[in-house]
């Protein structure tokens, strides 16, 4: 039985190419990762194929539809107008085929080996992944999981090309394709020695514009999410140290009079470590919530549900303690 999808990308692009049954579908993999690669050399990495074989892939892919694909911009491979067309439809017909497969195999956690790679960023990392790994750990012994960073401007690529199956992050601004879910709310805390000569068991607003700050960004530049909140209200503050990570400068509070606004959740955590203070963020800010997404394709697979319900359970096991916090 030829899969429907793949019948209607054909169809779609009235193109006039031998029959589905003579073609090796193992090409559309290939143009698939190209595609979301960038790079011949990228996709042969990612498919465990030598270079002359992902070439030789691309040759009979330039041959069957008449077109060269991708032309070659630097290191880059760039896709041509036709292959832009081509790619959702083949991605649609790619995920399809899988999501059958993996119905077919009736996905069970218990027996099924599989890895999956999920996006997020460091404080729900160290937010969610113990709880998340102790919930998986005996009830799917042959599951494996990655997790990665992926940036923010790639991730509705990295989703609908299968390089990443669910990305935990803030609201953002991604298509419909993107199906999300709201996991819950996020509150900031400030953290502080408990020997800061000028910060004591409350903190008001004029206090802390006082103090000298630490910002945690992985950029060179623009505002955190507090100064953006701040400058709603024509408030600012100094940024003594920008730096890459929330342990680091956690660690700088713990020994200087800098200090630090971050999520609630995050800071509870480092805080067994070094036993600063948490106080309240003394202006009234709406919560920042959390999100789960993954690609419409994925919506049917048995085993992305499953792996989405897990880090539901996951990231709103916390949020108890949170409101404590609070």
């Amino acid at each position: 039985m030829i899969y429907h999808p793949a019948n209607e990308f054909i169809e779609l692009q009235s193109i006039n190419i031998m029959h589905l049954a003579s073609v090796d579908l193992n090409l559309f993999v290939v143009f698939d990762t190209i595609y979301a690669e960038g790079g011949i050399t990228r996709a042969g990495r990612r498919l465990n194929l030598s270079q002359p074989a992902i070439s030789h892939a691309l040759a009979r892919l330039r041959e069957i539809f008449e077109d060269p694909l991708f032309t070659r911009n630097g290191h880059a491979m760039t896709p041509t107008p036709l292959a832009r067309r081509l790619i959702e439809p083949v991605r649609e017909a790619l995920r399809g085929l899988e999501v059958t497969l993996t119905k077919v195999d009736r996905f069970d956690p218990t027996s099924t080996t599989k890895r999956f790679i999920i996006a997020m960023r460091d404080a729900l990392e160290s937010a969610v992944l113990a709880q998340f790994m102790r919930g998986i750990a005996s009830s799917a012994p042959r599951i494996d999981i990655s997790v990665v960073r992926a940036e923010r401007r790639d991730l509705e690529r990295e989703l609908s090309a299968g390089t990443v199956d669910v990305a935990l992050d803030v609201l953002l601004p991604l298509p419909e394709e993107i199906c999300r879910q709201r996991l819950g709310v996020e509150w900031l805390v400030v953290v502080a020695r408990r020997q800061h000569p000028r910060v004591r068991a409350t903190l008001e607003l004029d206090n802390y514009l006082r103090q000298e700050h630490i910002a945690v960004s992985s950029r060179r530049r623009g505002l955190s999410p507090e100064d953006f909140e701040l400058g709603r209200h024509n408030l600012r503050r100094r940024i003594r140290l920008r730096c890459q990570n929330y342990f680091a400068a956690c660690r700088v509070v713990s020994e200087t009079d800098l200090i630090l606004t971050m999520p609630t959740r995050y800071a509870r955590i480092l805080n067994t470590q070094f036993g600063n203070r948490l106080l309240p963020f003394p202006l009234k800010v709406p919560a920042f919530d959390s999100y789960l997404y993954w690609h419409t394709n994925a919506d049917a697979d048995p085993a992305n549900a499953w792996l989405r319900q897990q880090l539901l359970q996951s990231f709103r096991g916390g949020a108890s303690s949170q409101r404590q916090t609070r």
